[in-house]
């Protein structure tokens, strides 16, 4: 099969450091090489894939400080997908809905992987404006705002098997990695780690939007927190593996309705358990008991954090090969594909986890 992926141009795929859409897309894009799928990958020019990679700027937007306007460049991007669409089975879109108008003219079938949480007022009329779009969402919770959108299918995000690095012992340490916004609950996990009287390693990015509030009202916090809580900031390659393979447990009280959460299963793959509040596709990826505790404030959390000797790392790791493997994500999209194909013109009756399938 002929595939397109389309990456979104913040960052590199795989990322450098932080960036869960970009990790993802990597992940199903060697995957398809590697079943023997020609597929040409339309990313930044930094990124590494076995793939035919076609950039349309040297680096990830967000590592580029000449960059301001990120619109402009996704528009160029969609321009080169479109003018070789004719060269494609099927073209898989993973970032801004910049192309819904086009994807009627395009000379293939298209797909688009919804990343991000989708609200009313936004993306109702949106995905109403184009019925026919057919669309896959990465949790069940993600659809609950538009339930009535062209949904064709979900797909759990997966990772490559190899991608973290088990260990069977934790450390003494709770660990909180993602992206510095006031959504992720970061004032949460800071106080959840005093009351359990734990340390607490902080390793998140900071982007350009959220400087001023990360300057104003979390440095000060982080700063007056230093007997136990030690901000490493944006953390990638070796030092990211050591974090996850050897914390505690994953902190996740988040405070908004998280549509995956990729740490969650960077966790489970590395054998660490997650304590993650009870929003988004929380409950559809944590079992609780199992690979972690799902909780509702910060109360039941710290009560959770002297809960996790009866957590065993080996089945967080088992979980995540069984659940959440990058061959598992990619047979899962190979169906959808196909399903597709049979009829572009609606994609068919929607397609369910379990169907069987072929890579």
């Amino acid at each position: 099969m002929k595939i397109a992926q389309v990456a979104p141009l913040y960052e590199s795929v795989p990322p450098k450091a932080y960036g869960a859409t970009e990790r993802v897309v990597s992940a199903l894009t060697e995957q398809l090489v590697a079943w023997g799928h020609d597929v040409t990958l339309f990313a930044a020019g930094d990124s590494k894939t076995q793939a035919r990679l076609r950039a349309t700027h040297p680096v990830g937007l967000w590592r580029d400080e000449r960059v301001w306007d990120t619109t402009s460049h996704h528009l160029r991007q969609l321009d080169a997908v479109v003018r070789r669409s004719a060269q494609f089975d099927l073209v898989h879109f993973h970032g801004e809905p910049f192309h819904l108008p086009l994807q009627r003219y395009m000379s293939c079938p298209s797909l688009t992987t919804v990343h991000g949480r989708l609200l009313v007022p936004d993306h109702g009329p949106l995905y109403g404006a184009y019925p026919d779009a057919p669309l896959v969402s990465i949790s069940d919770s993600q659809r609950k705002d538009t339930p009535h959108a062209n949904w064709i299918g979900t797909v759990h995000h997966g990772l490559p098997l190899d991608a973290m690095r088990f260990s069977p012992n934790g450390g003494d340490y709770l660990l909180f990695v993602g992206r510095m916004m006031p959504e992720k609950g970061i004032e949460r996990a800071v106080e959840i780690a005093r009351r359990a009287g734990l340390p607490l390693k902080i390793a998140a990015a900071v982007h350009p939007g959220e400087r001023a509030w990360f300057r104003e009202e979390i440095y000060p916090m982080l700063e007056a927190s230093q007997s136990f809580v030690e901000y490493l900031g944006e953390v990638g390659g070796e030092t990211r593996l050591e974090l996850f393979s050897h914390a505690r447990a994953l902190m996740f009280p988040i405070g908004w309705e998280e549509p995956f959460g990729l740490v969650l299963i960077e966790a489970m793959a590395s054998g660490t358990p997650a304590i993650a509040f009870r929003r988004g596709a929380v409950p559809e990826i944590v079992e609780h008991g199992v690979t972690g505790f799902i909780v509702d404030d910060v109360e039941q959390a710290v009560r959770a954090v002297q809960k996790l000797g009866t957590i065993r790392r080996n089945d967080c790791r088992r979980s995540f090969e069984r659940r959440f493997s990058a061959e598992r994500m990619t047979r899962d999209y190979l169906a959808i594909y196909r399903t597709l194909l049979a009829d572009p013109a609606r994609g068919g009756e929607e397609w369910a986890p379990g169907d069987p399938m072929q890579a």
